[in-house]
């Protein structure tokens, strides 16, 4: 039959009951010896609050209204309790298993009635991401009913968890590689090695389970399967950087762009955002680019595109994310929104991995191949007054500040660490969660311009709030804000809305306050959103830690009242 769904449900009830990082260790390795091979994949994504492989194109298309609209189907309940529930609890999935609970509408469990396997929700998982064309909103509805109506409330409060992709249980991606180690007894840097291959940290537990040690270290990279980007630490200044990365480091351009994964096979051309999304029909121009330019046979690469005004200069963001979101014609904005690539890391080539060479020799191989594509402009130098004049030059040019890479640097899919460093002129903006709107007044009195902003607690994985903002977005940006923000609603009332953290913008501030008013006691001053960064997943977004941290380096400079 199959490992029943409620024995997934019991693991994450015990996680979300604990914080001791070794029991939850030790609980789900556990479960992952228990489970069959073709088990595992599915358990591991569903644990980590994914339907599907962090790789994996597919995705549900399910909004929270559809599926708040078949709960109450379902339940036949006063929608009152739900949203009195979810004020009580914070959790959508706790909120869903209450009102399955007390629910009047029993259903007719018999005695030949098969639970829900972790398979068989898979499986319709699949379905749902699968239908197309005429009639497939329908089908999906449809699919998702039969879901959570075979569902038991428990199993119910999950289902909705992983399809809003909003887990919470405190179980991230780093505690499952110590799981899958412990499970399959596989060292836990070839762990960490497979996922940074292969992208998908259940794909590699699938593949330890099967074929141990072994298995994992005959991994290499495929190409048109996007891994994990290299991250950065911010850096105060250039001085910084230089004297991390033992007294020289190569400064590049940091551009005001989008970065972009390409893998190239023969005449066969796929592009990837840093959120592993399939943009490839977007940026027709761009594939065209790659085909006549880079000289290799299988290639995967990164580079960062930007949009560009007549005069070649850098457009804002936002220009270039409208680009990135249109799947309709793309013709007629390609010819409005010009598209410029620079190319700056190479990470396979003609079937060898390159991310244990030194950074400087993937560069120059990079070089080699990229015939008339600009690489990202580079300073190599250990003189701070010329790595200054450089930053001055990139920011007066229409750029972000500059990155800093140790010269013998190795590519780490997935870090941050301080191989690489971001610089800024300014002080660096965090990247936070829209949790909740409110209504503005006079002329924005129908619009929800009124933003609620939250970090993520890496700890927990809830999102705590440290500002609130009606300033940054224009009047246009509000009007597409606000659709999207009723359309993903969990509570709305005559104030506002209360939404799912799936929204992330760029938060420009002058400093970081205590305050008693937010639960992390801290709050943003003169917060005000510089963009909406489509590009990011919230699992992206900035961390109460690193606020916490930010907060803590002020008074190095400020005195701080007893």
């Amino acid at each position: 039959m199959g490992t029943p769904f409620r024995e997934l449900v019991g693991l994450c009830e015990s996680l979300e009951a604990t914080s001791k990082r070794n029991a939850m260790v030790s609980m789900v390795s556990s479960f992952l010896r228990r489970l069959r091979p073709e088990e595992v994949e599915p358990s591991v994504s569903m644990i980590l609050g994914r339907a599907f492989p962090k790789w994996d194109q597919r995705t549900l298309e399910i909004s929270w209204t559809t599926i708040a609209n078949i709960i109450k189907r379902l339940t036949n309940i006063d929608w009152k309790i739900f949203i009195e529930a979810f004020r009580q609890t914070g959790d959508i999935g706790d909120a869903t298993k209450i009102v399955f609970e007390k629910s009047k509408v029993k259903r007719q469990v018999t005695l030949l009635e098969k639970p829900l396997t972790i398979l068989e929700v898979r499986r319709i998982f699949e379905a749902i991401a699968q239908a197309c064309g005429v009639g497939s909103r329908e089908k999906r509805e449809r699919l998702v009913e039969t879901l959570l109506g075979k569902a038991s409330p428990i199993e119910a409060k999950y289902l909705v968890k992983i399809m809003i992709g909003e887990m919470r249980t405190g179980f991230h991606e780093g505690l499952m590689e110590l799981a899958v180690s412990k499970a399959f007894n596989v060292p836990e840097n070839i762990v960490q090695r497979a996922v940074m291959m292969r992208g998908d940290v259940g794909e590699v537990a699938y593949m330890a389970k099967t074929g141990g040690k072994e298995a994992l270290l005959s991994l290499g990279f495929r190409v048109f399967h996007p891994i994990k980007p290299m991250l950065a630490q911010t850096a105060e200044n250039v001085e910084e950087a230089i004297k991390e990365h033992g007294g020289k480091t190569a400064f590049e351009y940091k551009l005001d762009g989008a970065r972009i994964q390409i893998h190239k096979r023969g005449e066969e051309v796929r592009i990837f955002s840093r959120r592993l999304t399939d943009v490839t029909a977007s940026l027709p121009e761009i594939v065209e680019l790659i085909r006549r330019e880079i000289n290799a046979k299988e290639v995967i690469m990164e580079g960062e595109v930007i949009a560009v005004g007549e005069d070649g200069s850098p457009l804002p963001f936002q220009h270039l994310m409208r680009r990135f979101r249109r799947i309709r014609g793309i013709e007629a904005v390609s010819k409005r929104i010009k598209l410029q690539l620079f190319l700056f890391d190479l990470i396979y080539l003609n079937g060898e991995s390159l991310i244990d060479l030194p950074y400087i020799e993937r560069r120059r191989k990079l070089a080699e191949i990229a015939g008339r594509i600009s690489l990202t402009k580079q300073l190599i130098t250990g003189n701070p007054e010329q790595a200054q004049k450089f930053l001055e030059e990139a920011v007066n040019a229409g750029h972000e500040g500059l990155v800093a890479k140790m010269l013998d640097s190795p590519y780490t899919p997935g870090i941050r660490g301080k191989k690489w460093f971001k610089i800024k002129k300014t002080l660096e903006p965090l990247d936070l969660v829209i949790v909740a709107a409110e209504y503005g007044y006079g002329k924005r009195h129908g619009w929800l311009s009124d933003y609620y902003l939250a970090a993520r607690d890496e700890e927990t994985g809830e999102f705590l709030v440290v500002g609130k903002t009606f300033k940054g977005l224009t009047d246009k940006e509000i009007i597409k804000m606000t659709k999207r923000l009723k359309e993903m609603a969990i509570e709305e009332n005559a104030r506002g809305v209360v939404v799912p953290p799936k929204i992330v913008v760029e938060v420009a501030y002058n400093e970081i306050q205590k305050s008693p008013k937010y639960k992390c006691g801290m709050a943003l001053r003169f917060a005000r959103i510089t963009r909406i960064r489509d590009d990011k997943t919230p699992e992206e977004a900035d961390t109460i830690q690193k606020v916490k941290e930010i907060y803590e380096k002020q008074f190095e400079k400020k005195a701080r009242l007893a």
